[in-house]
């Protein structure tokens, strides 16, 4: 019996009822955290301290807070606008606040990038987990309660409930929960009527809950995460990531402006090829030592990720990602074979009669097999041994010569059914991109399957079948660092620190290298820091290794495609220094030599020695002003002046990382004396008009500043 509850306090009750005051909560990463449900949970346990609660999650959102008065006149606006009436996570404002009460504990596997570098109890209590690996690991914590957003919709045989954007971890938990026959373990669904409602996989009946929650006061604003700004230099690895990337092949992307940019450059390459190539041309200046794919994509991609992406949506509207996997081997190996297609014919029926997957004689199982892919007639019918379609008796042997016929006949103009574009562990992104999800018709629904992260990020579950599917996989992920050797570092610092998590990355990392075919693609940008600040993000050698130097495969710098696999030492260290930034490739040079792992006589080659941001800002500017490569190129929130503003802010707020620098540009910017009302729009935006201070009035002569200097005001 599902129990139903209309507040999350009630649930609350309800589980110490059953469960007593120890409790082991996980709940999704991401979006799919019921807020009110879990702040139900921590208030409880912080009002009771005979209460023992542990809450095991990842990647906890929280709206961003301005740094300053003036940023906060900026982004205020915004952020109601984006976040509206969002509830903040209790537990994460409680740590923000310096602790939280010490019979509550959280641990996390994953962080939001950088969010708790500066939080002691976070970096204690994190858990380091691939992602395939947190189901299990939730469980031997002996998590006991499961707490999960779900979607809702009604139906004739009562309440469905979507697991939408979080099947990633909780399809396992539940379902290895309930094979155990445990008692001592509870699931808690909360609804929410706005999230989007995803089918197959992602759909459960209701009682595969203990309880579902659902209160129309808690169906507040979904947490979107805006869409960011893409640079020029994300642009240019993006680029020469585009061209590794084989039409009929497999394709995963990560989330932020480097996957957003990855996700441009491809449709960039389908709608526009030449534009493409001219950009791309543009770029490469050394030989990249593997095979470049180039032209738009006729058969297609098709997409196995643990995160769903806006990019990959804006993907499959452009006709990129459109290649349909089919989870039935004979039929996705006869495809990639190029012995049928998709089209419900005789080629198609002699196949399978050759394979045995149509057998000479139909059992009433196989026929709805058979159906269920669309490969004989929903009309067909079988009874006592015999067939019948639309009225006619036929022979039950399908190799019968009249049987085979009308198949073929009934067949005509049908294509095969339940094919995915698309698999996904879960999703997060902008608002509009969950709008889209919930305006699918059944057509955009059959393509998509959020499903287990079991099946995305592994082959165990069905090696040859995932191998047929994920052919000429292309894993595209971004690291932090690149050491010589060619570990990456893409979660934590050398000091422990934690910065983000393994999350799937490894999981695609070493399926690349099981996977024929298959290439792991790290995207680094090849510098970190401005001014004094500015470091290689190639480094000789680092402390913190996220990916290991067996498994080094491809890694991709704004200047360019380092290909590592099987290569030596020597040939890795020549191939990473020939893409790393020329300020820094000499003393690269000089340490490896100094090791012995270069010969004394290598010199950086000349084809490598103008590796700098100058050169990519003006290989790039015309398609930059054309618009081609846009900041934004999947939309934003922002208006032309908030753009504006925070470009601006963002590069005086850079200035006071050089105390020199910044008092040179005071000082012009002083002497200057900008046009206050040609800059109205500007200044009144953050009520920086008539300021108040000294501070806000150097910040308004510097925006002034900033404004004439991009055109944006008439000079004097």
């Amino acid at each position: 019996m599902t129990e139903r509850f209309a507040t999350a306090e009630a649930c609350v009750d309800y589980t110490i009822a059953r469960l007593g005051k120890t409790l082991r909560l996980g709940a999704p990463l991401g979006l799919g955290k019921p807020v009110q449900l879990l702040n139900a949970f921590f208030r409880r346990a912080e009002q009771d301290p005979d209460i023992e609660l542990h809450i095991y999650t990842a990647l906890s959102l929280e709206v961003p807070k301005p740094a300053s008065h003036i940023e906060a006149e900026l982004a205020g606006p915004i952020v109601q606008r984006i976040f509206g009436d969002y509830e903040p996570l209790a537990y994460m404002e409680a740590q923000r606040a310096g602790g939280l009460p010490p019979n509550i504990q959280v641990s996390e596997l994953y962080f939001k990038a950088g969010a708790m570098k500066n939080m002691p109890a976070a970096q204690q209590q994190y858990i380091s987990s691939n992602y395939t690996h947190i189901a299990r690991d939730m469980m031997a914590a002996g998590v006991n309660v499961l707490l999960q957003l779900v979607a809702a919709r009604d139906t004739d045989e009562g309440l469905s409930l979507s697991l939408s954007c979080n099947p990633d971890v909780a399809l396992d938990v539940i379902r290895n929960k309930r094979a155990q026959g445990r008692d001592d373990f509870l699931c808690f669904a909360q609804v929410h009527r706005d999230l989007p409602f995803m089918r197959h996989d992602a759909e459960v009946p209701a009682t595969l809950f203990d309880g579902v929650v659902e209160n129309p006061g808690y169906h507040r604003t979904l947490f979107a995460v805006p869409n960011t700004a893409v640079p020029a230099a994300d642009y240019a690895t993006a680029l020469h990531a585009s061209t590794l990337v084989v039409d009929g092949g497999t394709l995963q992307i990560g989330i932020g402006a480097l996957g957003d940019a990855v996700a441009h450059a491809l449709i960039l390459r389908q709608q526009q090829p030449a534009a493409w190539q001219d950009a791309v041309d543009r770029l490469t200046r050394i030989d990249s030592g593997c095979q470049t794919e180039h032209g738009p994509f006729e058969q297609g991609l098709y997409v196995s990720t643990e995160m769903f992406v806006n990019g990959m949506l804006h993907l499959m509207e452009a006709g990129v990602v459109k290649r349909r996997v089919y989870d039935l081997l004979a039929l996705q190996q006869g495809l990639n074979d190029g012995l049928i297609s998709e089209d419900v014919d005789a080629r198609l029926l002699d196949y399978l009669r050759r394979c045995n997957v149509l057998p000479g004689q139909l059992t009433p199982e196989c026929l709805q097999s058979l159906q269920y892919w669309g490969i004989l007639p929903d009309t067909l019918q079988i009874n006592d041994g015999v067939l019948s379609l639309q009225g006619a008796t036929l022979a039950n042997d399908m190799d019968n010569p009249a049987t085979r016929a009308a198949l073929v006949k009934a067949g005509e103009g049908q294509r095969l059914r339940h094919g995915r574009v698309l698999h996904g562990g879960f999703f997060l992104g902008p608002r509009d991109f969950y709008q889209k999800l919930r305006d699918l018709d059944d057509t955009g629904q059959e393509r998509i399957c959020m499903t287990s992260v079991l099946r995305t990020n592994q082959l165990l579950l069905d090696y040859p079948l995932y191998c047929a599917q994920r052919r000429h996989a292309r894993f595209i992920n971004t690291g932090m660092m690149v050491s010589l050797s060619g570990a990456v570092t893409s979660d934590a610092l050398e000091n422990g620190t934690v910065i983000s998590g393994v999350g799937g990355q490894y999981n695609f990392v070493a399926m690349a290298h099981d996977l024929p075919g298959a290439r792991s693609v790290l995207c680094i940008r090849s510098t970190r820091g401005k001014g004094k600040a500015l470091r290689s993000n190639i480094v000789t050698h680092y402390g913190h290794t996220t990916i290991p130097r067996h498994l080094r495969d491809i890694i991709v710098t704004e200047y360019g495609i380092a290909d590592l696999r099987g290569q030596t030492d020597a040939e890795v260290i020549r191939r990473l220094i020939a893409v790393a930034d020329s300020r820094f490739q000499q003393e690269l040079a000089d340490w490896a030599i100094k090791q012995g792992k270069l010969p004394a006589d290598y010199e950086v080659p000349a084809a490598a020695r103008n590796n700098t941001p100058y050169r990519i800002a003006k290989a790039l500017s015309s398609h930059i002003a054309d618009g081609r490569l846009p900041a934004y190129p999947f939309g934003t929130d922002l208006t032309p002046e908030e753009l504006t503003l925070s470009a601006s802010l963002r590069r005086i707020k850079a200035l006071s990382d050089e105390p020199a620098t910044f008092l040179r540009e005071v000082l012009r910017a002083l002497l200057h004396r900008g046009d206050k009302e040609a800059a109205r729009p500007w200044l009144e935006r953050i009520h920086l008009m008539h300021p108040d201070s000294s501070r806000d009035f150097i910040v308004q002569q510097l925006l002034m500043l900033e404004l004439e200097e991009h055109g944006l005001l008439k000079v004097r």
